[in-house]
């Protein structure tokens, strides 16, 4: 074993101290950590720091120290499946120059907790133990929080077909069960669900021979819509996003769904739904022309966004 594959494995064993499932202690999730850390071939964790760091930085640097070049568009699964929880598991701080950076900004930023970095660059000496001791009492673990959470009563959202998805429980399930039980009997009557993001990622393909028969194909990497739809009477396609707390369709989400559905995009809908008005209003600025807006709060009305039509597509 070299010295770069020792000191990934050292981030990976030190992610499972401190309370990581096996996703966020998989080499990827140990590549970021080192990254956040400025950790290298020939460092000591004691030499361990914590710059703030937006993703193309860390995945520039794992290029540049581990010689693993991730593509573009990996960019959100690092986001989506190792920072979104290494900020759960109070591991890393988002943002701690702005707190109230938007959430689209190009600025956008992480940096480990100077909690965890002082218990880091103590690893793996035999005071680690000590301070890991103290660090566990005053700190959440994201295992324990995924263990609970697997144990809260799921969210039950009833199809117009009749059978019932189960979806994980919190964040935006009880949006996307809005979306499936509100918004489609009053906008899309006659659609089928096809497929369901929910927030663990435990769902996904609902209507596999619908996806099919549309030639619908979603890559490991891509990021999906929250909710897609099918309506077969007027041969539309409803791309939907939840947008509880952030990931409306702005202009930058409109050309990702372009190329995510390049055969099907000139029949696509685009509706991004928010939870009430007030979540709407923090992104009004945002939303992409041609698309709509709704609000479960007020789930009879639907706000468009220019255009020459109410609703539908608009073409390729």
């Amino acid at each position: 074993m070299n010295d770069q594959d020792s000191l990934i494995q050292g981030a990976q064993d030190l992610l499972v101290r401190l309370g990581f499932d096996s996703e966020r202690t998989n080499e990827r999730s140990a590549m970021v950590l080192l990254a956040l850390l400025q950790l290298k071939d020939g460092d000591a964790w004691s030499e361990a720091r914590n710059p703030l760091l937006g993703t193309r930085a860390i995945m520039d640097w794992i290029a540049d120290n581990f010689g693993v070049k991730y593509k573009p568009n990996t960019r959100e699964t690092i986001r989506r499946f190792t920072l979104h929880q290494f900020v759960i598991g109070q591991l890393v701080e988002e943002n701690t120059d702005d707190p109230m950076r938007p959430i689209n900004s190009p600025k956008w930023n992480y940096r480990v907790s100077d909690d965890a970095l002082a218990v880091i660059r103590e690893y793996p000496q035999s005071v680690f133990e000590t301070h890991l001791v103290d660090y566990v009492q005053h700190h959440v673990f994201f295992k324990s929080l995924a263990e609970e959470r697997r144990d809260l009563p799921k969210t039950n959202v009833q199809l117009q077909s009749g059978h019932v998805l189960r979806l994980s429980p919190g964040g935006q399930n009880k949006l996307i069960k809005n979306i499936i039980e509100d918004f489609m009997p009053r906008f899309v009557p006659n659609g089928t669900v096809v497929y369901v993001d929910d927030t663990d990622h435990g769902m996904g393909v609902i209507d596999r021979g619908t996806m099919d028969a549309l030639g619908i194909t979603l890559g490991p990497r891509e990021k999906a819509p929250d909710v897609i739809i099918w309506d077969p009477s007027r041969e539309w396609l409803f791309l939907i996003e939840a947008a509880s707390t952030h990931g409306p369709i702005d202009v930058t989400r409109k050309a990702e769904l372009k190329r995510i559905f390049p055969r099907q995009f000139h029949q696509a809908v685009l509706v991004s739904c928010f939870p009430d008005r007030s979540v709407m209003r923090r992104f009004l600025s945002q939303l992409a022309w041609e698309s709509e807006a709704w609000c479960a709060d007020t789930p009879d009305h639907m706000v468009h966004f220019n255009g020459s039509r109410f609703m539908g597509p608009y073409g390729a």
